[in-house]
């Protein structure tokens, strides 16, 4: 039975988007779809008395492609949230437009650039996301202009048509949503001989009992929260081997070649990355490296995705300071000294990547503190003096990144605005951030006392007190490698006496 056909007297409102933390990358910005689907999308669909469903809220014990293509048939309602241009969402939104002349909803976050020529003369709902969460004004008129928008269209008689495919196509026929219905279900009896038999853990299972992707990120977020790391990782790779049958059952159903398209979810994969190392399970060591593993897919020199690389930078620091730690080596093709520089080089390179793509503080202030970093362990003057001159650039355009970002902020707010004591301390959490970038960054240029003002006002609204000691530890590292400043390498030039000029004739 599909999601929908549970209650035939309620309508139902199938949202096509993407889930979990997602990158724009036409501005580099990192967008929390799921905050936009919690806090704005399915109150405000459920506020117009309509069944709101996602693709990652459907029990199914098959193919998700069956019940969601179904969906896209025979909901009463689909919102589209094109956000972060998702391939998959545009996919969905083109099959929905063939199907239904009518009831499709086009939204999106403000900060996307460009439409496709295709959908840029379609009506598009905005909305402003903050990036890890949505404010709860915005949320609220949001809200309110998604139910009215759902009301007004169901409630026109005839409904009006809104897919550019009829709108052009005049005498075009939608199919006939019964015989379409009987071929999906035929389709999804043939496809059942392909299922495995037994759970991604090999269990048994008939399917019934199978919990929801959203379920067990739900899972996932609580074990992060509570830093269970092993939870954590268990959980994600059951999800992980999940979606790897479903991709392969489809491959089998629609005799699909595997190719380059057949890509792992990234956000799936970084949270897999970061649970992993952060287990330092069996060795801190065997950790990073398991968690480097699980990155390459990817292709984290050559992707643009900004999450990715500072996930990839993150674990090459730590590979660098273990491995500086323990005079080991990662591996024994070179002598030691070149793979652990290697190694700090690699994390250099993907911070340089994702400060330049994403223009942001933490990519920022991470780059010029390795800068500094592989400064000081330089023997070659001219090199270490590059790298210093450029930590020292670097560092001056956070310090106008975070005046941008704390210029836009006001903190704290009027109690009433924040949705819970949680959404607040976030919000503090963020806030703490830019200003110890900010700090550090004053600092590493030499301007300490402005350097130290900020930090404190930064203690004063530290949520929690381990962040204090994480930025006091960073202070500390920060300033050993300034004291070894390798401008010292730089000598007085010696006057060159100027050249007499020859006599015009000789």
């Amino acid at each position: 039975m599909a999601p929908h056909q549970e209650n035939q007297s309620q309508k139902t409102c199938f949202v096509i988007m993407g889930f979990g933390k997602k990158v724009d990358f036409e501005t580099g910005r990192t967008l929390d779809l799921d905050m936009s689907y919690q806090n704005m999308i399915k109150p405000g669909v459920e506020a117009a008395g309509l069944r709101c469903i996602r693709a990652d809220e459907i029990v199914h014990s098959g193919l998700i492609d069956m019940p969601m293509y179904e969906l896209l048939l025979s909901a009463d309602v689909v919102v589209a949230d094109l956000s972060t241009s998702n391939k998959n969402a545009f996919y969905e939104l083109g099959i929905r437009h063939a199907l239904r002349p009518f009831t499709t909803i086009i939204v999106a976050e403000d900060g996307i650039k460009t439409f496709p020529f295709d959908v840029n003369h379609v009506a598009v709902r905005q909305y402003h996301h903050l990036g890890e969460d949505i404010g709860a004004s915005e949320a609220r008129r949001f809200q309110k202009l998604l139910t009215e928008a759902i009301q007004q269209i169901l409630a026109k008689d005839p409904i009006e048509q809104d897919s550019p495919v009829y709108t052009f196509l005049k005498n075009l026929t939608p199919p006939a949503l019964q015989k379409m219905q009987e071929a999906m279900r035929s389709a999804a009896t043939a496809a059942k001989s392909l299922e495995p038999k037994t759970t991604p853990e090999g269990n048994e299972s008939d399917g019934a009992d199978n919990p929801t992707h959203r379920a067990l990120m739900a899972q996932v977020g609580e074990a992060k929260k509570k830093e269970n790391w092993l939870e954590m990782k268990r959980l994600l790779e059951v999800v992980r081997k999940t979606q790897a049958n479903s991709r392969k059952q489809l491959r089998q159903a629609a005799t699909f070649e595997a190719s380059s398209e057949d890509q792992e979810d990234p956000y799936l994969l970084q949270q897999l990355a970061l649970a992993t190392y952060k287990s330092k399970q069996p060795t801190e060591e065997a950790a990073l490296l398991a968690a480097r593993s699980v990155l390459a897919p990817l292709a984290p020199h050559t992707t643009n995705d900004t999450e990715t690389l500072g996930m990839w930078g993150s674990i090459h620091k730590r590979l660098w300071d273990l491995t500086k730690r323990t005079a080991d080596v990662v591996s024994s093709k070179t002598n030691g000294k070149e793979d652990n520089n290697a190694l700090l080089d690699e994390a250099i390179r993907a911070y340089e990547r994702g400060y330049y793509l994403r223009n942001d503080h933490y990519n920022g202030i991470n780059f010029a503190f390795l800068l500094n970093k592989r400064a000081a362990e330089s023997k070659v003057p001219a090199e270490a003096i590059a790298d210093y001159v450029q930590a020292q650039r670097v560092r001056k355009e956070v310090i106008e990144l975070c005046n941008q970002s704390l210029a836009v902020q006001t903190f704290p707010r009027t109690p009433e605005v924040y949705q819970s004591k949680e959404e607040q301390q976030k919000e503090a959490a963020e806030r703490y951030w830019v200003m110890a970038s900010q700090g550090e960054a004053y600092f590493g240029v030499g301007l300490f006392e402005e350097a130290n003002r900020i930090i404190q006002y930064a203690y004063a609204i530290a949520p929690e007190p381990w962040m204090k000691v994480t930025t006091e530890e960073q202070l500390a590292k920060l300033r050993v490698l300034l004291a070894n400043d390798p401008l010292r390498f730089i000598t007085p030039l010696k006057r060159i006496p100027k050249c007499k000029l020859p006599k015009k004739g000789n």
